[in-house]
């Protein structure tokens, strides 16, 4: 089959760490079966994604140059780059791409594009938009379903402790503090172009797309799947269980070397994230108990909150005393 033949799909993902994985292990899926893919990607962040792309003959990376925007540091792409309260900033940067992406789909003419919170995406190119969710049906349907009219009236941490009236029966139900975090992240301040908030910026993505797509099966999420589609009225489709493979490339060899030194499975190894940053007393507390767990760790963590790098930040005498068998590492590791 010519590769004009073969169905090409584009995507475009939030600057995000999470996002970027999802979509990536998503495309590889796709290729698999033989699909072209157009990938989006801050310049860059190509790098990170780099190991994980499976499929080089049909995965392409296309770089797209983050706008600068007053308020973030030069050279911003991803939300790991800058604290929480610059993330408005981001957003506005990530949809003044708008053009760029218009322009490259009118060039490059895919069958569908998939992507998250570019609520703006299915309006342009007349392709079908396929919205890709990186959260469960059961978390999309219990916080954002349409019948909790989140953009008409105002949403309280008591509304949240339930579910919505027409939510399949279950045992879902959120304490308060776990009402009271999503409520924080459902009132996230308006961002981006047009002063858009958070939740119509999802509800936007989520009505506006000719399909949802989830990571999930119906075995174990149907119910939450028919609940989805009858709220948005469109279509949900299913990827079934997607486990991702290992990464193509080796690792660094200054991390293998010194992981090489220890016996096979023994080193402890702690990574919370990029976005992941603990308050100090946290942070001392996580890597001390490393230290008296006896056993060789390398810990890839955040500087934690008020401190500018991980060596101001480590409990006195800590290096001196994990010499050898532990490492805590402030940088990307691959």
């Amino acid at each position: 089959m010519s590769s004009e033949a073969l169905p090409h799909i584009a995507m475009y993902p939030w600057f995000a760490i999470g996002h970027l994985y999802s979509f990536m292990d998503t495309a590889n899926k796709l290729a698999e079966r033989g699909h072209i893919i157009s990938l989006f990607l801050p310049t860059k962040t190509q790098t990170k994604l780099g190991p994980l792309n499976l499929y080089k003959d049909l995965i392409s990376f296309i770089p797209i140059t983050v706008p600068h925007v007053d308020g973030l540091p030069f050279g911003t792409e991803i939300t790991a780059d800058i604290p929480r309260s610059s993330l408005s900033l981001l957003t506005t940067a990530f949809d003044l791409t708008e053009p760029t992406i218009d322009s490259s789909l009118r060039n490059i003419k895919p069958h569908f594009v998939f992507y998250d919170f570019a609520h703006w995406l299915p309006s342009l190119a007349c392709i079908k938009a396929i919205c890709l969710s990186v959260v469960g049906p059961p978390a999309v349907g219990y916080l954002i379903s349409p019948e909790r009219k989140l953009i008409e009236k105002p949403i309280t941490v008591v509304d949240l402790k339930a579910p919505p009236q027409r939510f399949p029966p279950s045992s879902i139900k959120l304490s308060t503090h776990e009402s009271r975090e999503a409520l924080t992240l459902l009132t996230v301040k308006k961002g981006g172009q047009g002063g858009i908030s958070f939740v119509e910026r999802l509800m936007i993505s989520y009505i506006d797309c000719d399909a949802l797509v989830f990571k999930a099966c119906r075995e174990m999420e149907g119910i939450y799947c028919d609940y989805l589609e009858a709220q948005f009225r469109k279509p949900v489709i299913l990827s079934g269980p997607m486990v991702p493979r290992p990464p193509t490339s080796a690792l660094e060899n200054k991390w293998a070397t010194w992981m090489d030194s220890f016996e096979a499975k023994i080193v402890i190894v702690c990574a919370l994230g990029s976005e992941c940053i603990l308050k100090k007393d946290q942070f001392q507390e996580l890597i001390l108990g490393l230290e008296l767990s006896g056993l060789p760790f390398f810990a890839a963590l955040k500087p934690p909150m008020g401190v500018e790098t991980i060596e101001s930040a480590l409990p006195e005498g800590f290096e001196e005393r994990v010499m050898g068998r532990g490492l805590v590492h402030g940088e990307w590791v691959q």
